[in-house]
Order: C-alpha cells, then sequence, then structure tokens
C-alpha cells in the first residue's frame, strides 16, 4: 500500500504519520517511512536547496522543478521498489503539495503542474492521501507556540499564500476520491482512528 499525508505547515501530519506506521508494525507489516522532499542522497541535497531561507530569490519555476525533481528520484530509487516488495509505504507529502503550494499558492499554471507532477511520478499514485486540515489561524498559533522552532523558506511565507495553499488543498479534496479530508483540530487519538477507519477500507477492497 502506498500512503500519502498532505495539509498545510504545522497540520499534524508527521505525529499522524508515525502513529499510523506503528499501526502497521503492530500488524506484522514491513513499513518505509519517507518525506517530502528527501528521501534519497540526491533528493535531501535538492531539500537543502529548497528549504534554505537565504535563497529567498528563487523563482518559482525554479521551486516547482526542483521539488519535482526531488520527487522523481524518491519514486525511483525508493518507493518503487519498496512498494515491489510487499512494503507498506508512507510519505509526508507528495505531488498534491506541489499543486497545492505552487499551484494554488505561487500561482503557477495548474495545466502545467500537472504535466510536471505526471512527468515526475509516472504512474506513482497513493492509494489513499490523508489530507490534515487546520485554519490558518491554528497554523500560525502552533508555528509560534511554546514548541516552536526556527522556520525554513517555505514555513515563512505569508498568511495570503498559506490562505491559497490550504483552498487548493480543500479544492484537491472535493474532486479526488482518494483525497481524505479529516479535521486536524480533532484529538490526535481521535484523528489517528478516523485514518485507521479509512485504510481499513483500502485493505478490504485489496483482499
Amino acid at each position: 500500500m502506498f500512503i500519502s499525508f498532505e495539509g498545510i505547515d504545522f497540520s499534524g501530519k508527521t505525529t499522524q504519520v508515525k502513529l499510523l506506521e506503528h499501526y502497521f508494525i503492530g500488524k506484522g507489516k514491513k513499513v518505509k517511512l519517507i518525506r517530502e522532499p528527501g528521501g534519497t542522497l540526491i533528493s535531501e541535497k535538492v531539500r537543502s536547496i529548497l528549504l534554505d531561507k537565504e535563497n529567498h530569490q528563487m523563482s518559482i519555476e525554479t521551486e516547482i522543478l526542483l521539488f519535482s525533481a526531488a520527487r522523481s528520484q524518491l519514486v525511483r530509487e525508493v518507493i518503487l521498489p519498496y512498494i515491489q516488495d510487499g512494503t507498506v509505504v508512507i510519505t509526508d507529502r507528495f505531488f498534491d503539495s506541489t499543486t497545492a503550494y505552487q499551484g494554488y499558492g505561487r500561482g503557477v499554471s495548474l495545466d502545467a503542474v500537472q504535466q510536471i507532477n505526471k512527468f515526475a511520478v509516472g504512474e506513482c499514485i497513493p492509494d489513499i492521501t490523508v489530507f490534515i486540515d487546520i485554519p490558518i489561524e491554528e497554523m500560525e498559533k502552533r508555528k509560534y507556540g511554546k514548541n516552536s522552532r526556527a522556520l525554513d523558506r517555505m514555513e515563512l511565507a505569508s498568511l495570503d499564500f498559506f490562505h491559497k495553499v490550504r483552498e487548493g488543498f480543500l479544492s484537491l479534496s472535493k474532486t479526488e476520491n482518494r483525497i481524505k479530508l479529516i479535521n486536524g483540530i480533532l484529538p490526535v487519538e481521535e484523528i489517528h482512528e478516523i485514518i485507521i477507519e479509512e485504510i481499513k477500507k483500502i485493505e478490504n477492497r485489496q483482499q
């Protein structure tokens, strides 16, 4: 099974990814966790360029191509081989982030984004995409809360940008059946239980 997690920054994706990993391990499954951008030697080097806040002059065209280049390497080097080996692959972000962030957020043509995504991943499409949705106000609260950390280049974007990104994710969730929208304000365990119920639906269909 191939599962992706999406949402704006500080939505709680990483926490839910780890909980889901424990769920599958408890069932005796092999699990591979990956993050985007990153996951391979080449992709991690690209990540360092993309998230470095010193690179504030990066053009939107360069940004989308770098994200997609890192993803393309990740798909061929990690995701497909692990899936073919029977491993459950869980990724923190995938190409829907490019559609939301670079398409809706930065204003890159959605047709161009779709073509770039297709070229980067080929037929590698998640079986299910979990979109954890939180309001922008909640994102700000978490970003600057007591457990706040140094912010990267993407996290330092404007509130207007993140409003557009969130609307992008919401729009995608209405048109893509594989995307399951979950209220990220709910308690962590309740969100996890909802995700498990969605995963079980996929497992039943695959049997």
